[in-house]
């Protein structure tokens, strides 16, 4: 069972949250749900 989260905000804590949850391997046990940033999806994945 995984822990589900959201993600308010995607400025510089909210992208280093992300990275750390997938380069540490915790995909499996945190699920990121929901992403609330200002820009538009294109920019946020490249961002990341």
């Amino acid at each position: 069972m995984s822990i589900k989260i959201a993600i308010n905000g995607y400025g510089r804590i909210g992208r280093q949250i992300v990275r750390a949850i997938y380069e540490y391997g915790l995909g499996d046990q945190l699920k990121i749900v929901a992403i609330n940033g200002s820009g538009d999806l294109a920019t946020n994945a490249h961002l990341t």
